[in-house]
């Protein structure tokens, strides 16, 4: 690493940099291909929140490079402001100004002159959330109350619906949490976000596939009617195991309509202890909730014969490496690693307290459902069925 630069990035570098984060480059990798050292690249990202800073580009209206090197020129031969700015085409008063404000007639130089106006032009404009203490406290208290930015905003859009002040975009909320020097929202609400990091992430930052095993007559997810596929009708679910530390695990069962969440205690990956688990729960549910059950090519529900005669629920299982198939149950492992962080041991939780984890998902507004709650749908759901 000792051939690598530490000098600051140069503006072709910063372009590179951000357009390889944004493709889901790490930042080792980033690192190699700029010939910059980790900390560097690590620590600019960091700065920016993982948000790439607006380009930055002159107006129209503020004098070019050229026209300053002109009035350098016309102070140079002693011609009067307003000859110079008849040149120019600009009224005399800017030229006055400019002169004034960088060195006078006998101190002016465009490029010093240039580069000062630059830097000057540098200050941001306070976004919303920063000049409306109301609007600042609304978002702060639904952020600790563990929505996402995204939710804030539609919330904000139906709650405040005759109030442009009251809305901001979620990616302004974004901003003002990645990016500390705003000084708009405090840090510590990062940590609940669904999924909390110290920066900004591309989407493009990988999933990886993991192998599975044979189970022996699986049922294809390509055998699953249309009417499941495109969540016409409610009662079909999503089924996995969410992991934790010395081999704890979590079931996670997700319906595809409502996008409504149960979590299941375990006390083991064995087969056996699994269709248990889950059958007790789905006995639990109103009768016909839970008509299907798609789930990945986990060995932990081999025995679905078991699990379908105790409940008479037909599984599914998906096609090897394709989490995309069971969409909905992915989203929410991902939301549930907020409670959940990797090397969590799962194995103390109680049954209860994973249903009060789950209830706060179900309380959540999503915006997929038009920003109702899974439990109003899913309530909806059992009234019309009932």
């Amino acid at each position: 690493m000792s051939h690598m630069q530490r000098s600051p990035l140069t503006a072709p570098e910063e372009t590179a940099l951000w357009i390889r984060w944004q493709r889901g480059e790490s930042l080792p990798t980033i690192s190699r291909a700029l010939g910059r050292t980790r900390t560097t690249i690590a620590g600019y990202v960091a700065r920016h929140g993982g948000i790439p800073p607006p380009l930055r580009r002159r107006s129209v209206r503020v004098l070019s490079v050229a026209e300053r090197e002109d009035i350098s020129r016309g102070l140079a031969a002693r011609l009067p402001f307003r000859v110079i700015a008849q040149r120019l085409g600009r009224a005399p008063s800017t030229v006055s100004r400019e002169v004034a404000r960088h060195g006078e007639r006998g101190a002016y130089r465009a490029t010093a002159a240039d580069a000062a106006a630059w830097q000057a032009a540098r200050r941001p404009k306070p976004c919303r959330l920063a000049t409306s203490a109301a609007l600042r406290q609304v978002v702060a208290r639904q952020l600790a109350c563990q929505w996402s930015p995204e939710q804030i905003t539609g919330w904000l859009k139906v709650t405040y619906a005759s109030d442009p002040a009251m809305q901001v975009s979620h990616e302004t909320i974004y901003r003002s949490l990645f990016v500390q020097s705003r000084g708009v929202l405090k840090k510590t609400l990062l940590q609940q976000l669904r999924r909390p990091r110290a920066t900004r992430r591309s989407r493009r930052a990988t999933i990886r596939g993991q192998g599975r095993g044979q189970i022996v007559d699986a049922v294809s997810i390509r055998e699953r009617p249309a009417d499941v596929e495109d969540r016409a009708v409610p009662g079909h679910w999503e089924g996995d195991l969410l992991a934790g530390a010395r081999g704890s695990y979590v079931a996670t069962l997700v319906e595809r309509q409502s996008r409504y969440v149960l979590l299941v205690r375990l006390r083991g990956k064995h087969t056996a202890t699994v269709v248990q688990a889950l059958a007790r729960r789905v006995q639990a549910l109103p009768r016909g909730l839970m008509a299907s059950l798609t789930w990945d090519r986990g060995l932990e529900l081999a025995a679905h014969h078991a699990f379908t005669i105790a409940t008479d629920v037909q599984v599914y299982f998906c096609d090897p490496h394709s989490p995309w198939q069971r969409g909905s149950n992915e989203n929410t492992n991902g939301l549930l690693r907020q409670y959940f962080p990797k090397g969590t041991d799962l194995a103390p939780f109680s049954q209860a307290q994973l249903t009060a984890i789950a209830r706060r998902l179900n309380r959540r507004p999503r915006k997929t459902l038009g920003y109702q709650t899974p439990a109003d749908r899913l309530a909806t759901i059992v009234a019309s069925t009932g």
